[in-house]
């Protein structure tokens, strides 16, 4: 799979992480990594100011560092996270 720096493929992370029990927000602020998670209220915080190219690799992180529970996702973002799971090895 290839990752494209784009507004759709942004959008596709986007709907992934909405269906997880994680909470995503873009808010302003000083992140040493651009994200942080605040894991006892499972909320993903973004740097707003980020172009679309940071948010993207900032939600790829994430969604490497985060539990997912596939059992969860609609069959569509199920077959779009084994292919990013797949990818990874390529980031």
């Amino acid at each position: 799979m290839t990752i494209k720096y784009s507004n759709h493929f942004l959008r596709k992370l986007e709907d992934l992480l909405s269906e997880t029990t994680y909470t995503l927000r873009y808010e302003k602020g000083n992140f040493r990594s651009g994200w942080c998670i605040l894991n006892e209220h499972q909320v993903i915080v973004v740097n707003k100011y980020y172009a679309v190219d940071g948010k993207i690799n900032c939600l790829l992180d994430i969604i490497k560092t985060i539990d997912i529970d596939t059992e969860r996702l609609t069959s569509k973002n199920k077959n779009f996270y084994s292919e990013l799971a797949q990818t990874e090895l390529e980031l």
